[in-house]
C-alpha cells in the first residue's frame, strides 16, 4: 500500500504502536496494583476474623448449671477441644459461642457480608454463620473435601499451616487449619470491590484512550513538522530541475539534521548556479574571443578573393591569417588545458626538483621583454626544493612575470622572492604598477576576466591567471593576490616542500 511507503505514516505507525504498548503496560500494571491492594486489604480482614474465630474456638463455654440446677465452672470431661482421643473434637455446634464484642465482625448489615464455617478434622461441621451463601456459589464443599482428605492422612498437626485465600465469583475466602485439626473458612462478598475495579479499568482505558488520541495528534504534528524540510527540498529540487537555479530551501531551524542537510543543499545549489553561470559566461567569452580571429581570417581571405592582387598583398593577407590562427590555437590550447584540469585528467609529473632554479630560468626568459620597456627584474631566491611538475610550475611563474611586466610602469621594477617558511615554499612576484581595483580583486582568477577592459590586447585572453590557479591547486598549493592603488600588485604562491 502507498500509505506504508510514506515516511510520515511510517513514523506515525511506529509512534502509535510504541505509545499503545506503553499505555497498555502502564494501565495493566496500575490495574494489577490496585487489584492486589484491594485483595490484600480484604485478606487482612479475613485473617483477622480467622484469628478471632480460632480464639473463640479455644475459649471455654460460658458458665452454666448441671442437672440439679447447681452452677459449674467447667464442663464435663470431653466438652473441651483436646479432651478425649487425639484427632477428635466432641464439641457440638451448640457449644461454640462467639463473644458479643466479636460478633460485630460478622454483622449481616456489613456490605461485605462476612461469613464463616468451622469443621472438625473428620469433616463434622462444628458451626457456621447464618449468612453463609450456598456452597455451590463459592466452591466450599469441593474445597473442604480436598482439605479433609489431606488432613485425614496426617497423624497429628503440630503447627498451623499457612492460610489459603482464593476467589470464586463475587466471593473471597480464606481457609486455615488449626493444629488440633479444625478447619476454619472465613469469606465475604467482594462485589463492591469488583465493581470498583471495573470502574478503575474503565477509567484507565478512558484516560489511556485520551492520551493515545492526543499523543497520536501530537505525533502527527511533530512528524509533519520534522519532515517539512524534506517536502521543501523536493519542491525546490523540482524547480531547479525545471531551470530555475536561483531557488533555495527555506531554513527555519539550522541546528537539527534536516536543517543542516538543507544548508548543505543550499550551498550545493549555489555552487551549481555559479557553475552554470560560469559555464554560460565561459561559453560566451570563448565565442567572443574566437570570433575576432575568425573574423580577421574571413575578412582577409574575402578581400583577397575579390580581385587580383600583388604577391606582397597576398603575403600580408597570409601573415594576418597566420597571426589570427596562432591566436586561435593558443586560446584553444588554454581552453583544453582548463577542461583537463576541471576533469582531473591533466597528467602532472611528481618529481622533486629545485624550484629556485626554475624561477631563475623563467626570470631570464622574460628579461628581454622587460628590457624593451626599461623594467628591471630583481630576484632574491633561496634554494628550495619541491615535488611536482617543473614545466607546469614554470608556466605559472612565466605567466606571473609576464603580467607583472605588462601592467607595470615603464622603467619600473619587478621583485621576485622565494623562501621556505615552515616547510612551505613561498614565491612572491611584485610589480610597481597602478594596481588592481579592490572590486576586481575577487575576480582576477576567473576565466576571461580582465580587471581593466583597456588591458585587452593581442594574446591577452584572460585565461592566464585561471590556468595558473588550476596548476597550483593541482599541486596542492594556493595562489593569492593583493594590490594597492598606485603601489602595485603582489601575487603569492605557496607550495609544500
Amino acid at each position: 500500500m502507498k500509505i506504508f511507503k510514506s515516511i510520515k505514516w511510517r513514523l506515525q505507525i511506529w509512534y502509535g504502536l510504541i505509545l499503545v504498548v506503553v499505555l497498555a503496560g502502564f494501565g495493566f500494571t496500575a490495574y494489577r496494583l490496585e487489584r492486589n491492594q484491594q485483595l490484600s486489604r480484604i485478606d487482612n480482614e479475613l485473617h483477622q476474623r480467622v484469628g478471632v474465630l480460632a480464639n473463640a474456638l479455644r475459649r471455654p463455654p460460658p458458665r452454666g448449671t448441671d442437672g440439679n440446677g447447681q452452677p459449674f465452672d467447667r464442663p464435663p470431661p470431653g466438652q473441651f477441644p483436646g479432651d478425649g482421643p487425639p484427632g477428635q473434637n466432641p464439641r457440638s455446634p451448640n457449644e461454640f459461642h462467639l463473644p458479643p464484642e466479636d460478633a460485630g465482625l460478622f454483622d449481616t448489615n456489613d456490605p461485605n457480608n462476612f461469613y464463616f464455617i468451622i469443621q472438625s478434622r473428620d469433616g463434622e461441621e462444628i458451626t457456621l454463620s447464618p449468612n453463609q451463601p450456598p456452597g455451590e456459589y463459592f466452591g466450599i464443599e469441593k474445597f473442604f473435601l480436598k482439605i479433609n482428605s489431606r488432613a485425614s492422612k496426617l497423624p497429628e498437626i503440630s503447627s498451623r499451616p499457612p492460610p489459603v485465600a482464593y476467589s470464586f465469583g463475587v466471593f473471597r475466602n480464606t481457609i486455615e487449619t488449626l493444629p488440633p485439626g479444625e478447619i476454619i473458612l472465613v469469606g465475604c462478598s467482594i462485589a463492591t470491590e469488583l465493581k470498583e475495579l471495573r470502574l478503575t479499568a474503565l477509567k484507565l482505558a478512558g484516560i489511556g484512550g485520551i492520551i493515545l488520541f492526543f499523543g497520536l495528534a501530537g505525533g502527527w504534528w511533530i512528524a509533519s513538522r520534522a519532515i517539512k524540510p524534506i517536502g521543501e527540498i523536493s519542491s525546490t529540487a523540482v524547480k531547479i530541475s525545471a531551470g530555475d537555479l536561483s531557488q533555495r530551501i527555506s531554513i527555519a531551524e539550522t541546528e537539527n539534521e534536516l536543517g543542516q542537510l538543507a544548508a548543505v543543499l543550499n550551498s550545493t545549489f549555489a555552487r551549481l548556479e555559479a557553475a552554470f553561470a560560469q559555464q554560460q559566461q565561459f561559453t560566451s567569452d570563448a565565442a567572443h574571443e574566437l570570433r575576432t580571429p575568425v573574423s580577421v581570417i574571413l575578412t582577409q581571405t574575402q578581400t583577397s578573393l575579390n580581385r587580383e592582387r600583388e604577391a606582397a598583398d597576398y603575403k600580408q593577407t597570409i601573415e594576418a591569417c597566420q597571426r589570427a590562427a596562432q591566436r586561435m590555437r593558443k586560446l584553444i590550447e588554454s581552453l583544453l588545458a582548463l577542461a583537463r584540469f576541471d576533469a582531473g585528467q591533466e597528467d602532472l609529473k611528481r618529481l622533486r626538483f629545485d624550484f629556485s632554479k626554475t624561477v631563475s630560468d623563467c626570470a631570464e626568459l622574460v628579461k628581454p621583454i622587460a628590457e624593451t620597456r626599461g623594467i628591471k627584474i630583481s630576484t632574491a631566491l633561496e634554494p628550495v626544493e619541491t615535488v611536482g611538475d617543473s614545466e607546469r610550475l614554470a608556466q605559472v611563474v612565466t605567466n606571473l612575470l609576464t603580467n607583472a611586466i605588462q601592467y607595470n610602469h615603464t622603467g619600473g621594477e619587478v621583485k621576485v622572492t622565494l623562501e621556505s617558511q615552515n616547510g612551505i615554499a613561498v614565491l612572491t612576484v611584485a610589480d610597481r604598477g597602478a594596481g588592481i581595483p579592490a572590486e576586481d580583486l575577487p575576480h582576477v582568477f576567473e576565466r576571461f576576466y580582465r580587471a581593466e577592459k583597456s588591458r585587452t590586447g593581442a594574446g591577452n585572453s584572460g585565461l592566464g591567471l585561471a590556468i595558473s590557479k588550476a596548476i597550483v591547486e593541482a599541486h596542492g598549493g594556493s595562489i593569492e593576490v593583493s594590490s594597492e592603488a598606485d603601489r602595485g600588485t603582489i601575487f603569492t604562491v605557496r607550495l609544500a616542500t
